[in-house]
């Protein structure tokens, strides 16, 4: 493969250019060609008004359908759109994440059993020095008495007059 020298280079880019030109000249005389075959110069002159509302409608009618395929053409290009984000998504999740390279470091013996005994150290370490102390508080518990004596308190109308005279 050889270089190109700039003379070249600028050849290739003239010529390029004056292809894109003549390319998007082409592209506009197709595009007045299809409008000119779709929509036909209209003859007004000598219309009644019956026949002027006729054309109306039926240019509606036209517009109508347009405007549906162009509807339906741009939901499918948004739908393509959806569906190449989910697929560049996917292929991101199945490239993964590239690890970058670890480079090496040369330590000695002494250093890593130096390290090793850091470690050691910092594990040994009293967590518990800094929890917060936390006072129970002891439930009160309702004193527990014979039972029978309370029903016998609580039968007859002594009882049933407490009871009232409780809720109140």
């Amino acid at each position: 493969v050889g270089l190109i020298d700039s003379k070249e280079l600028s050849k290739l880019l003239k010529k390029a250019a004056a292809m894109l030109v003549v390319e998007g000249e082409e592209k506009e005389r197709e595009k007045e060609r299809v409008v000119n075959e779709s929509y036909p110069p209209l003859q007004l002159s000598g219309m009644s008004v019956q026949e002027l509302q006729e054309l109306c409608k039926e240019l509606h009618r036209k517009i109508d359908v347009v405007d549906e395929t162009r509807y339906d053409m741009e939901a499918k290009a948004g739908k393509n759109e959806k569906e190449i984000i989910s697929l560049n998504q996917k292929i991101i999740e199945l490239k993964g994440i590239k690890k970058p390279n670890l480079k090496r470091v040369k330590k000695t013996t002494d250093d890593m059993l130096g390290a090793c005994t850091e470690t050691s150290r910092l594990t040994k370490a009293d967590f518990k020095a800094n929890l917060k102390t936390v006072k129970k508080e002891d439930e009160k518990r309702e004193e527990v008495t014979d039972w029978r004596k309370n029903v016998e308190a609580m039968s007859g109308m002594e009882g049933r007059k407490k009871m009232f005279n409780a809720g109140q």
